[in-house]
């Protein structure tokens, strides 16, 4: 058979085979993906007050890029925003924009914590490509229990008395008039 008759035969075949081929290729999958992730990124929704959990700890050490040591008690009994995830993750650079834009909104009003496992180096050099300048904070200790989800991205809004209000996991439009009724309800309590 002839090729081109069977690419115009079974074209539609032909471009999802090959959309595929380009997700396993990394240079031209996470661009895919991250495309893929905003598009159906939706603003997160508020866990019901009966069902919110305590966070069971604020001791929690903590290093900035730069080496300073942080500890999570420093924000208790203030409204917060923590959110894991890694430069290799696709839903995680997804939803980047939209934290970037919700911190630029709120940095002086929420306690914003954005953890990676990763070195300081790697998430510096991401840092700095992406034009970020939200804090970022590498754990020097076990994850506290109410906030160790295991999945990436994970985001956490955490109000004044230490019950969880967000838990959400995946990728999510942050920068949104519903998560900013959300924070600002919080800082107001």
């Amino acid at each position: 058979m002839d090729l081109r008759k069977f690419i115009k035969k079974n074209w539609s075949n032909v471009l999802i085979i090959a959309i595929i081929g380009l997700l396993f290729i990394p240079q031209t999958g996470i661009p895919i993906k991250v495309f893929i992730s905003r598009l159906i990124s939706l603003s997160p929704s508020e866990i019901s007050i009966e069902k919110r959990e305590t966070l069971d700890t604020y001791d929690w050490q903590l290093e900035t890029l730069e080496g300073e040591k942080v500890n999570l008690s420093s924000s208790e009994g203030k409204v917060m925003l923590i959110n894991f995830w890694a430069t290799w993750c696709a839903p995680c650079i997804a939803e980047m924009p939209s934290l970037q834009g919700l911190y630029s909104e709120y940095q002086d009003k929420v306690d914003f914590y954005f953890v990676s496992m990763e070195s300081s180096a790697r998430v510096g050099a991401f840092m700095e490509k992406n034009g970020y300048d939200f804090p970022v904070y590498i754990p020097k200790q076990q994850v506290p229990n109410a906030l160790d989800n295991g999945s990436l991205p994970t985001t956490y809004i955490i109000s004044k008395d230490g019950k969880i209000a967000v838990e959400k996991t995946g990728a999510a439009n942050w920068n949104s008039d519903k998560t900013r009724g959300i924070l600002d309800a919080l800082l107001n309590e």
